[in-house]
């Protein structure tokens, strides 16, 4: 059995290696790491022309229609870079969310954004236990008129501050839901976090009765978590690769 890279995934490494090589050197990742914000519109902008943030994308919204092992060829690339900025969590995170548990409507209409570059996503999960199970999720999600109204916390929310758009893990009457939450909304804050791993920007994320319309329900209500434990496998193998990327840089 072979398990090496396809000729197209090949070609995909090499040119996702020459364009970090070119545009991401350490004194670029040093000078994002004091920048709040993390990242740089240009360089975004230069990666979404590329076409990276649609690569798990179906071509009927606009993506490429490839595969996770084509996204771990360009995240390996990453990470030997060690490329800072809201890539991961938003393809990886939130935007790999929305194709796991969104319905038909709800990818028509926000994976274009996402694949586009224009959208930047992240998930809400972790809570101050940082139990990565179903346990784990208290935030709460109150029936209010046709929608639901949430409140809680959450933490270590990847680039929740840059994000426009936050997939919040939060608990029902049904059970564990996920939620669509515009970061500006009122009641939404996030609060930066020390980390020793400043090319990561970690947030706190602070819900404050926050009121959201049924259509911000992704997927079914109190079936969050089944498609949670396969968003967090997919992602897994995407940390991995970039991880393994990062071990090569160190090893050179």
């Amino acid at each position: 059995m072979d398990f090496g890279f396809s000729e197209e995934q090949e070609l995909l490494q090499k040119s996702a290696a020459d364009f970090l090589n070119k545009e991401c050197p350490m004194t670029y990742v040093r000078q994002m790491m004091e920048d709040e914000r993390g990242y740089s519109e240009e360089l975004w902008n230069k990666m979404s022309g590329l076409g990276w943030m649609g690569l798990i994308c179906p071509e009927e919204v606009g993506g490429a229609g490839l595969t996770m092992v084509d996204l771990v060829v360009v995240l390996e690339e990453m990470g030997k870079v060690a490329l800072p900025g809201p890539f991961f969590s938003t393809v990886a995170l939130g935007g790999l969310a929305i194709l796991e548990a969104g319905s038909a409507e709800q990818k028509k209409k926000l994976l274009p954004g996402i694949g586009a570059g224009k959208t930047k996503a992240t998930l809400a999960l972790l809570e101050e236990d940082a139990r990565w199970d179903e346990k784990g999720v208290n935030l709460t999600a109150e029936k209010s008129g046709s929608g639901y109204r949430l409140s809680g916390v959450k933490l270590f929310v990847p680039d929740a501050h840059v994000a426009d758009m936050l997939v919040c893990a939060a608990r029902t009457l049904e059970g564990v839901t996920l939620f669509l939450v515009d970061r500006q909304q009122a009641g939404v804050s996030t609060t930066l976090l020390k980390t020793m791993d400043q090319t990561r920007k970690l947030c706190e994320v602070t819900l404050d009765k926050v009121q959201v319309g049924a259509e911000a329900v992704l997927g079914t209500p109190g079936k969050g978590w089944d498609a949670l434990a396969r968003i967090l496998d997919r992602s897994k193998v995407a940390l991995c690769a970039e991880m393994c990327g990062a071990r090569k840089r160190c090893s050179t």
